[in-house]
């Protein structure tokens, strides 16, 4: 036993994506042996997800030459052992490239591996009495999705110790298909709430639609339902996208707007941020300028103060202060959102091709933000693992007023921008018949954060070109300047 002292703790890549050997240090003397078996902080610290254990299984083996797989099961697990040893083969069942991928090794008290969710797990004992123990971070269900393996694939080719002709296999086990009949285990689901608005559409433009990504609207899923913690099986989600909110600022000020917006902006998020940390979701909520006052002098950081100045931005502001909870969230923040259906761009592009001159607010200034570029954000940050946090996400470019935008509208449709006029917020607003939100008049946020993670934020001028000119034919009443 005397090999297992003096290790220190580090892990230990393999050929299989996510699949994690740790060496553990052993501290023993003439009584015997002590371990930290699973240390969170420790072994978070050197990169391991956090992956939230919630049952400690064991599984005592009395003989050497037991053999038990191969299985993989819709949660992650934490394997080590006790007493004795094994010898470990893990197969890569998961959908994507790394199928069929095999790594073996011994597992002895100075090591314990990071099993991910969808690889296939096996051992063979080479002691007597050897307690094999893992750590998983579900429960048992049998409406989980579940993939096997043959011991004796010719495909994976593992080379065990002892021969399976010599050792007892479950009949089960015996019966398991071989590789090429293997059904992969499919990734973790994506939930994009929000589905039917401008980004939910956006989102699905760019994440398509594969079986693992699900689409709902409000009225398909009320995250604010009592019974949401039942709604789904949750251990089976990998990532909430939040594209659902109440936008209609002003209508927000009215006493039904007013709880609207309370519903869906702050309640509907401290729900999901509940049940994404309950089940080791990451959640993706789309923030808004509006939790700023807009009276910066310069653009707004992520860490900026809130001072929200009406009720959608006090709500947009309690929803943010919600995500936050969720131990894995990124919060997505926009200004001057600009996808499909209707909104400013294409209001300004109508008039233009009318003959209406119109008068646009001139002392609010900011930058448009695309759905399209929200959506590819989104995406790098979940791809590229980037640090949790806030990101501020809008075009890049310079900071523009609405009127900017507005007469930057008429010159791409081929029109006099001239014709557009200047109008303050105070002015514009004076005659108003119903509640009207008050506007932060500095919307500009700072993009530094976004950009450091290594992604490429388009300038607002070309973005705003590129979505003019595929406005469909009944939209243009004008063919755009070449």
């Amino acid at each position: 036993m005397s090999d297992i002292f003096g290790k220190q703790l580090q892990p230990i890549e393999t050929p299989i994506p996510g699949l994690i050997v740790f060496e553990l240090p052993v501290h023993g003397d003439s009584r015997g042996w002590f371990k930290e078996n699973w240390q969170r902080e420790k072994m978070t610290t050197l990169g391991l997800e956090d992956f939230g254990p919630v049952q400690n299984n064991i599984s005592f083996n009395d003989a050497v030459g037991t053999t038990r797989g191969i299985h993989a099961e819709p949660w992650d697990k934490w394997v080590s052992v006790a007493t004795g040893r094994i010898f470990g083969a893990w197969v890569d069942l998961r959908e994507g490239p790394s199928f069929g991928a095999v790594f073996t090794t011994e597992i002895d008290p100075s090591r314990a591996i990071f099993v991910p969710r969808g690889v296939g797990n096996s051992y063979q004992t080479l002691a007597p009495d050897t307690a094999y123990a893992y750590l998983v971070n579900d429960h048992w269900s049998p409406a989980a999705e579940y993939a096997f393996l043959n011991l004796a694939d010719e495909s994976a080719a593992i080379e065990w110790p002892i021969p399976l002709s010599e050792v007892e296999i479950s009949e089960k086990d015996k019966a398991h298909p071989r590789l090429a009949d293997v059904t992969p285990i499919a990734p973790r689901k994506t939930l994009v709430l929000g589905a039917g608005g401008q980004l939910g559409l956006a989102l699905r433009e760019r994440l398509g639609d594969a079986p693992h990504i699900e689409y709902v609207t409000r009225d398909e899923l009320d995250v604010t339902a009592p019974d949401i913690a039942r709604a789904r099986r949750w251990r089976d989600y990998g990532t909430i996208i939040n594209a659902a909110a109440y936008t209609a600022v002003d209508a927000a000020e009215t006493a039904e707007g007013r709880t609207a917006a309370w519903q869906a902006n702050a309640v509907a998020v401290a729900a999901l941020a509940r049940v994404a940390n309950e089940n080791g979701i990451t959640l993706v909520h789309v923030s808004s300028d509006y939790v700023f006052d807009g009276s910066a002098t310069g653009a707004y950081t992520e860490d900026a103060e809130f001072a929200p100045l009406g009720v959608y931005g006090q709500t947009k502001a309690a929803g943010d202060l919600a995500a936050q909870t969720s131990s894995r969230h990124y919060i997505v923040r926009t200004s001057w959102v600009i996808g499909e259906g209707k909104n400013f761009v294409r209001t300004m592009a109508s008039l233009a091709d009318s003959g209406v001159d119109p008068s646009v607010v001139s002392d609010q200034i900011g930058r448009l933000s695309f759905t399209n570029d929200i959506a590819d954000a989104i995406v790098h940050l979940l791809e590229k693992n980037a640090a949790y946090g806030t990101y501020n996400v809008t075009c890049s470019g310079p900071a523009l007023s609405w009127a900017d935008v507005a007469r930057e509208v008429f010159r791409l449709t081929g029109n006099d921008n001239a014709r557009v006029g200047n109008v303050t917020t105070a002015a514009y607003f004076a005659n108003a018949s119903t509640p009207v939100s008050p506007r932060p008049l500095n919307s500009v946020l700072d993009l530094a954060k976004i950009t450091a993670t290594g992604f490429t934020l388009r300038d607002g001028g070309v973005a705003l070109a590129d979505y003019l000119a595929v406005r469909s034919p009944s939209e243009a009443g004008r063919k755009l300047p070449s």
